[in-house]
């Protein structure tokens, strides 16, 4: 899991922009990261790391490693999270922005069954990026191949990976389409997709002190 320490006026930014304050925007940012924590708890896996910019806190779960995200943009921060796990075991990277997540959506796909002959995962964004991203056989080079020089939060970032994935000849397969939080909209859309989460419960709280204020 790819994600950010949920520091106020370092998380969520463009919720700030629209209208929270930056301890709300980090009130949000925390929820979203514990609620997908916990989701990557119920998913069977060997190993559970947390390659993570800033420090941990109360919300990290027992059993996760903790690796510290490389320097440079996050074209070069994903890259060296699959360098930090290369190995002949498959590595899927998921990030800290789909809180409405549920275990069943990677449970199957990444099942031993399910992964004969698939080489890559890729979780596609409703925004054009992409949520999550695996490979069945992580190795630095192919990490740096594939995801150093891409484009970052365009509407183009995920189809410009899928291209780079099928020049590499790589099978792929594809999950579920979800949505990032990024702004209110987006938010407030998650929130209801899974509304007992404490993100949703977060995002009321802070919706209500918005208002408020």
């Amino acid at each position: 899991m790819l994600a950010k320490a949920p520091v106020a006026g370092r998380v969520k930014t463009r919720l700030i922009g629209d209208g929270l304050t930056a301890d709300q925007a980090a009130q949000v940012a925390e929820a979203a990261l514990a609620d997908t924590l916990v989701t990557l708890d119920q998913v069977p896996a060997s190993r559970r790391v947390l390659v993570l910019d800033g420090a941990p806190g109360p919300w990290l779960r027992p059993g996760w490693e903790v690796v510290p995200q490389a320097e440079g943009g996050l074209d070069r921060r994903l890259a060296a999270a699959f360098a930090a796990v290369a190995g002949s075991t498959p590595a899927l990277l998921v990030g800290m922005d789909t809180p409405q997540l549920a275990a069943r959506t990677l449970a199957e796909p990444l099942s031993p069954a399910a992964r004969a002959g698939v080489d890559a995962w890729f979780g596609p964004a409703t925004d054009g990026g992409f949520w999550a991203f695996g490979l069945a056989r992580p190795t630095p080079e192919l990490a740096a191949r594939l995801l150093h020089g891409l484009p970052i939060s365009t509407d183009t970032t995920g189809a410009v990976l899928r291209s780079r994935l099928a020049a590499a000849g790589l099978r792929v397969r594809e999950l579920s389409a979800l949505t990032d939080v990024d702004t209110a909209a987006s938010a407030a859309e998650v929130a209801a997709l899974a509304p007992t989460s404490r993100f949703a419960a977060a995002w009321r709280e802070a919706r209500v002190g918005a208002v408020r204020g």
